[in-house]
């Protein structure tokens, strides 16, 4: 069980993920990604060549805020990057727009998320700070250890609070079933007592 918890946090932590679809002209396509708070996000994309068309790229979270924006995008490829400021869900959408006069085809498109430790270009960072080939792996393991340190924390406070939401519902049925009994039994009181009446009423009992 510990151990499919371990990979499948290691896969959250390098949270790799490469889609390719096909973008109609003059429509809108959207991709969500659900990202946990002060993570790297970082993404590459690949248009494929069609002329007379003009595409957007608009990342926003749950709030509307623009967290990357590429307009009118030149080229076949480009990449964008954000850190992410809390647990939160955002989107991906790509914008496609056709010139006048010109005849439509679908665009394709691919594009490839990673956030956590697999957002970092080590090659960098280890050019800046002048790191040996050695430090940058340990870097590396540094990083996905925190990764997954964090992953696990958020699977365990995922779990108490469904735990906590399970044990509130429960409570609250029962309170319920118990508010109805009592109604019930205090109907069925109610309604004795009003036969009761009426047949004293009718003087068909004493």
């Amino acid at each position: 069980m510990w151990l499919r918890c371990f990979v499948v946090a290691v896969c959250l932590a390098q949270g790799i993920h490469g889609i390719t679809f096909f973008l109609k002209p003059n429509s809108k396509r959207c991709l969500k990604e659900e990202v946990l708070k002060g993570v790297l996000v970082s993404g590459e994309f690949m248009l494929s060549d069609s002329p007379g068309h003009k595409t957007d790229l608009v990342v926003t979270d749950t709030n509307g805020q623009v967290l990357a924006h590429r307009e009118n995008i030149h080229g076949d490829k480009g990449k964008f990057a954000f850190t992410t400021d809390s647990y939160d869900v955002f989107e991906v959408c790509f914008i496609t727009k056709l010139l006048p006069g010109v005849q439509g085809q679908d665009r394709e498109i691919q594009l490839n998320l990673k956030h956590g430790a697999e957002a970092i270009n080590y090659d960098k960072l280890a050019e800046v700070e002048k790191l040996k080939p050695l430090e940058v792996k340990l870097q590396q393991l540094e990083d996905l250890s925190e990764s997954i340190v964090k992953d696990f924390a958020h699977m365990r406070q995922r779990e108490e609070e469904m735990r906590d939401t399970n044990e509130s519902t429960a409570n609250r049925v029962l309170y319920s079933s118990m508010i109805g009994m009592l109604c019930l039994m205090g109907l069925v009181v109610w309604q004795i007592l009003y036969l009761r009446r009426f047949f004293k009423s009718k003087k068909l009992i004493d």
